[in-house]
């Protein structure tokens, strides 16, 4: 069975070396979806009798592992010094630094690597994270599924 939970987000990025407006800082809304696969648990008494993950679990864990530290953060390359530099001068400023270039593509590919590890066999139903799609604008997303 799979169910897909989606969230959404506000972050600031750039792409250093693209040729059009993307190499300008500037942010997105981003959301992203979810997908867990797993067995439906049928557990009499279990309060998530009848799912594979009950939805506010899916959100927590999301929440408290990725979301909470990309929401209005900018996610910056740390190999782009002139950002970097900048955003370290300012005063508690919320940067969260990548070892690859914020693409929707690697950032997608990150977020899967993060919540792979959160959400693997919580239920102990053989729960693990099948896709994750994050989309950039309403009209541009990226994928990460699993191999």
């Amino acid at each position: 069975m799979l169910i897909t939970r989606r969230l959404e987000f506000d972050a600031g990025h750039r792409i250093p070396d693209h040729g059009s407006q993307c190499r300008h800082l500037h942010g997105h809304r981003y959301a992203i979806e979810i997908t867990l696969a797993g067995d439906i648990i049928r557990q009499d008494g279990d309060p998530a009798n009848g799912m594979v993950m009950d939805f506010s679990d899916v959100k927590a864990l999301a929440m408290a592992h990725l979301v909470d530290a990309w929401d209005h953060a900018f996610l910056a390359y740390a190999g782009d010094l002139p950002v970097v530099n900048f955003l370290q001068s300012l005063p508690d400023h919320k940067t969260v630094l990548l070892d690859c270039v914020p693409t929707a593509e690697n950032l997608a590919r990150k977020a899967f690597a993060i919540l792979d590890a959160a959400y693997r066999d919580t239920y102990g139903n053989h729960l693990r994270l099948e896709r994750l799609r994050l989309y950039e604008t309403p009209n541009c997303w990226a994928e990460a599924m699993r191999e």
